[in-house]
């Protein structure tokens, strides 16, 4: 019999994937340390964001590729990533490489695993919009790499009805997502500590904030948005704004000048609309626990915000998350300016789609994702194995 502790690799790039990875990373060394070597990658997709939470989650990464440069394109994040992992795989030689969802890294990190016939093990997989443009790269992204990975921890049955589709029936599980994981962790880490709350706090004011007021919360940053579809979303914002002059919009606005330009040529020096920097997650959970709706082009907003009751309009034409659209707590509204400002408007005046949206049960999880993903790792019909080529 194998004694040996199997020894695990989690490889991620980006913020998102940090904040959805780094709990399975943490409560596998804290409760699983006598079955898995646990070691942590970074590509550094991001870098600056990807290190707030790092620092957060207090993880020191084992590898770092540092791959960030200025004016990159998918093709050198994926070449990059993809030599720079050969060394790091033989080097740990993992017995599994643990990735997740649907960054360039992701399927990097899959390729150069498969290449060294290491099994991967995909963290929130099978979701799909079935439309290989939109979300761009992501959806091939993700489901490329389904197509690699040994081990599929869906979030949901509707994505492990969807590996099912695809043939993909091996080693499919729902967990959960690790979002949530991390979202109750913080919101009980802000709420419990009055030091934190108070800081928060008074950063927010120090920035005009009132949060005695109504707050919409807005994020944006999508490939597929650039363009009009900024245009048309800061237009919506601009209008709510002039209509509903006692309610405060945030927008902590995203660094790509994509983003940048029409957001401040449209919403520059409105008195209500408070354009702000990119937030570190623990600000910006606080500043989602504060507002009363929030717009959002994110997958990872769209499953947090049920968890705290709050109703979110997705500013995408598709989303690859339909069961918060199903069950009521988000809704798309693309960057169709009438409709942003036909169901804000409903929002603000707290009736029955208010209360609906609100009422719902998050279809995300309920914070043991972790668990459940190594606990099925830990199982002794899951055969981890290292190949050498």
């Amino acid at each position: 019999m194998d004694t040996r502790l199997k020894k695990l690799l989690f490889i991620f790039g980006t913020r998102p994937e940090a904040i959805k990875m780094l709990p399975i990373v943490n409560y596998a060394r804290e409760n699983y340390a006598d079955k898995f070597v646990v070691k942590v990658c970074v590509t550094g997709q991001h870098r600056q964001m990807l290190d707030q939470v790092l620092s957060l989650f207090e993880v020191v990464p084992d590898y770092d590729l540092d791959i960030m440069a200025h004016g990159q394109d998918l093709y050198d994040v994926t070449s990059k990533a993809l030599l720079g992992l050969r060394p790091v795989l033989a080097d740990f030689k993992p017995d599994c490489v643990l990735v997740h969802g649907d960054t360039t890294t992701t399927l990097a990190s899959s390729l150069a695993a498969y290449y060294q016939r290491i099994p991967v093990a995909h963290v929130e997989a099978g979701l799909r919009t079935h439309d290989i443009y939109s979300p761009w790269p992501e959806e091939i992204n993700r489901t490329l790499t389904g197509g690699i990975a040994e081990y599929h921890f869906a979030p949901t049955e509707v994505s492990k009805a969807n590996l099912l589709r695809e043939n993909i029936t091996k080693n499919v599980e729902v967990v959960g997502n690790s979002v949530i994981d991390s979202l109750l962790w913080m919101v009980k880490r802000i709420n419990a500590d009055e030091e934190i709350n108070t800081m928060l706090t008074k950063r927010f004011e120090n920035l005009g904030l009132d949060f005695s007021k109504q707050t919409i919360l807005i994020t944006g940053h999508r490939r597929e948005n650039f363009g009009d579809g900024f245009v048309n979303i800061c237009q919506a914002i601009k209008e709510i704004a002039m209509s509903h002059t006692g309610v405060q919009l945030v927008y902590p606005v995203h660094l790509n000048p994509n983003v940048q330009k029409p957001v401040n040529e449209i919403l520059s020096g409105i008195d209500n609309v408070h354009l702000i920097e990119p937030q570190d997650y623990q600000p910006f959970v606080f500043l989602m626990q504060k507002s009363f709706l929030i717009l959002t082009d994110s997958g990872g907003v769209q499953e947090e915000a049920p968890s705290l009751k709050k109703p979110v309009l997705v500013m995408r034409d598709t989303t690859e998350r339909p069961e918060a659209v199903d069950g009521g707590t988000v809704k798309l509204v693309g960057t169709n300016k009438a409709l942003i400002v036909k169901y804000v408007n409903e929002l603000l005046s707290k009736g029955a789609l208010y209360q609906q949206m609100t009422s719902s049960q998050n279809p995300y999880g309920d914070g043991n994702t972790s668990k459940l993903i190594l606990d099925y790792l830990s199982f002794p019909k899951v055969v981890l194995f290292y190949r050498a080529t």
